[in-house]
């Protein structure tokens, strides 16, 4: 891990490129080339929550060996198709963080390396937060922070990630650049077609809204054109996509207070119908946990409303 503070170099291209895959059909058995470093293997565990599926990102080439960023659940055909896209050549294995659909498969991924010939490759990431639920559970061998890297290098090119810790949908969510290509991999902060659910205890709106901040000023020292989350397809306009998506954010807690104010004494459930009479009803159970998150942060913007009486879960909940 190393941070260097003086101006990259200019990008080997702005990732425009990136958004011919955008018209193609989910599959899971062949990683899709993004670039000529850069694929794209999304695992077979599509759903309500987690869209086409996880996407697991493979980045270096066969000179430079591979960083495996979000490995996955532990599933063992999405993990015998990372083993053949890497030839076993894998250097590093990242996670964004510790949800289930994205870590689990950090552990078996490694033995397989082993398996193979090849030296065991350190799980790198963040620690879980005390109110992560048992299955986020997650201690890295390689903790990250904001300005940390991780970088392979072979035949004359360097393929670096550099952590930027966003707290938000998880206490130990980091988004990664890559920076010579001015790349953002959004994880579950920022998703394609879709918002993120942001989970208390584990997750705080007022954290989520200062790491879009973060990624939005990270975006613009960076130049970045695309974002890659890790559900959905790559999204292209990186500041545009983060203004969008707080503004989003924002309209949904002004929706919220309106309806705190409107049903002063009213019950979470009703505040809820109001303030999320647009989404089906079939995802309120899961709106639910936003606004309580909204809720969180409102109490203290307007400790007028007495909303501390809330009560908020003691554990963030399983929804995968």
């Amino acid at each position: 891990m190393e941070h260097d503070d003086a101006p990259i170099n200019p990008p080997r291209m702005r990732g425009a490129s990136l958004l011919r895959h955008n018209a193609a059909e989910w599959q899971h058995t062949q990683p899709v080339p993004l670039l000529a470093h850069l694929q794209r293997l999304t695992a077979p565990n599509a759903g309500i929550m987690t869209g086409p599926g996880t996407n697991t990102y493979l980045i270096g080439d066969r000179a430079s060996g591979f960083i495996v960023l979000d490995p996955g659940p532990d599933e063992p055909l999405h993990l015998q198709r990372i083993l053949l896209a890497t030839g076993g050549d894998v250097r590093h294995i990242v996670c964004t963080h510790s949800h289930p659909d994205h870590a689990p498969g950090a552990w078996p991924l490694q033995q397989l390396v082993q398996q193979a010939g090849q030296a065991a490759p350190r799980i790198a990431g963040m620690a879980s937060g005390p109110h992560a639920r048992p299955d986020s559970r997650f201690t890295p061998q390689l903790a990250l922070r904001t300005g940390d890297e991780i970088r392979v290098m072979g035949a004359g090119q360097t393929y670096t990630l550099r952590a930027i810790h966003t707290p938000g949908h998880a206490a130990n969510h980091l988004c990664f650049l890559l920076v010579e290509d001015a790349l953002l991999f959004s994880g579950d902060h920022i998703l394609g077609g879709s918002t993120s659910v942001v989970l208390p205890p584990d997750g705080s709106m007022q954290d989520y809204l200062d790491a879009l901040d973060t990624l939005d000023a990270t975006c613009a020292a960076h130049a970045v054109a695309c974002i890659l989350p890790a559900h959905g397809h790559v999204l292209a306009d990186a500041r545009g996509v983060i203004a969008q998506l707080k503004a989003h954010r924002l309209g949904r807690e002004a929706r919220v207070l309106a309806a705190i104010e409107s049903r002063p004494d009213g019950t979470v459930e009703e505040w809820l119908a109001h303030a999320y009479a647009d989404t089906p009803q079939a995802l309120w159970p899961v709106a639910r946990y936003s606004l309580l998150a909204h809720v969180q942060r409102l109490a203290i913007l307007h400790p007028e409303l007495g909303l501390q009486r809330v009560a908020m879960p003691a554990l963030a909940p399983d929804l995968h």
